[in-house]
């Protein structure tokens, strides 16, 4: 789960980080408030999960009132749909850093990533320059130690005063990322002020989504989400992403579903949705059919291979499924695996045509699309 950027603030406020004054609004008749507490100038920042804000002019620096006010009603009338901005104050800047902490999947450690080349440009710095970030692996058992957090910050090449301070918000910042579970925390960009401080000016978390039962006080409404069928994904704990093709996905795994992406594209075909029909959720025919009929889109595709995952249980959920749900749409099916003949024999007897080749399931799926037979 992604917060908001003001949420992530919250949290490093909750553990001693500096952040800018700033007053979330979620009306433009808000702003007369929100300035008098922040004052000018200020910047107006959107509230969306989307990267790259500032490139794509959703966060704007405002020197006036009527600059701000301009900005406000431009982003809460932008396509976006944007539904809370961040009104926050402008921050006199020496240098910006980048600091961020994550999980090392190969060497099963955290790892907190510094470098004092900081701002929106990180991910080109990571290519072009690589040895200008400072990467320090976290033993887990006993989290990040004050002589690591020492090291990382002299690294650096810093004032001393900068140095101290950055030592604490290390281990600050650590202790957030342990607290709420994170996947990555990060600070992008770290401003150092020009009296030294450092304050974040950017904040980002995301939290292991099988951790959110304990944090119900982070849990979102269907407001915070683009569609009704990813609110109901979510809500499901089903794994889904939303494009704006015209081919609904079913598919098991990451590995096949890849496979599948590429077929549709190379057939000429588009995506309308993906969602997880594999692992935990091959169980869940009648939910994942019903958030793919959310999804405009011509045909449904289904393509499995389960080996724990039981292809007549997968079956089953499907005719199941389509009795209840009366989809309005063709299916085509291309179940595999673990007791297949026996989903043969249930999806015949539905009136469903099971397919035994994926490349066959994909073209017949872009022809439907396309305005082709059934």
């Amino acid at each position: 789960m992604k917060l908001y950027e003001y949420q992530a603030k919250k949290v490093f406020k909750d553990y001693g980080i500096n952040i800018p004054k700033s007053v979330i609004i979620e009306k433009s008749e808000a702003l007369e408030e929100a300035l008098s507490i922040v004052g000018t100038p200020c910047v107006v920042k959107s509230q969306v999960l989307s990267g790259g804000r500032g490139k794509a002019g959703l966060v704007k620096f405002t020197k006036t009132k009527s600059e701000a006010k301009a900005e406000t009603k431009r982003l809460f009338e932008h396509e976006l749909n944007i539904k809370k901005l961040l009104i926050e104050e402008a921050i006199d800047i020496q240098k910006e850093i980048y600091v961020s902490i994550t999980v090392d999947p190969y060497l099963a450690t955290g790892l907190l990533i510094v470098s004092a080349e900081g701002g929106i440009d990180i991910e080109t710095l990571a290519v072009t320059q690589p040895e200008k970030i400072i990467k320090e692996p976290i033993d887990l058992r006993y989290g990040l130690m004050p002589f690591q957090a020492s090291q990382v910050a002299y690294a650096l090449g810093l004032p001393k005063e900068v140095t101290k301070e950055l030592k604490k918000l290390f281990i600050k910042l650590y202790n957030a990322f342990v607290k709420y579970d994170a996947e990555l925390i990060e600070i992008n960009p770290l401003f150092i002020t020009k009296d030294n401080q450092v304050v974040a000016g950017d904040g980002k978390l995301m939290i292991d989504d099988n951790s959110m039962f304990r944090h119900p006080d982070l849990e979102k409404n269907q407001a915070d989400y683009k569609s009704e069928a990813e609110f109901d994904a979510a809500e499901e704990g089903i794994p889904f992403i939303q494009f704006d093709g015209n081919i609904g996905l079913m598919c098991a795994g990451a590995g096949l579903t890849t496979t599948v992406y590429d077929l549709i594209h190379y057939e000429g075909g588009t995506i309308a949705n993906y969602l997880e029909f594999g692992g935990p959720h091959y169980k869940k025919a009648v939910k994942a059919m019903e958030i793919c009929l959310k999804v405009p889109s011509k045909v449904i595709l289904i393509v499995t291979f389960g080996t724990i995952a039981r292809a007549d249980v997968m079956a089953e959920g499907i005719v199941d499924a389509i009795t209840r749900l009366k989809p309005d749409r063709p299916i085509v099916t291309c179940i595999r695996g673990t007791n297949e003949a026996e989903a043969v024999k249930i999806l015949k007897a539905a009136g469903l045509e099971p397919l035994f080749d994926t490349e066959e399931a994909v073209r017949k799926a872009v022809q439907i699309a396309k305005g082709g037979s059934k």
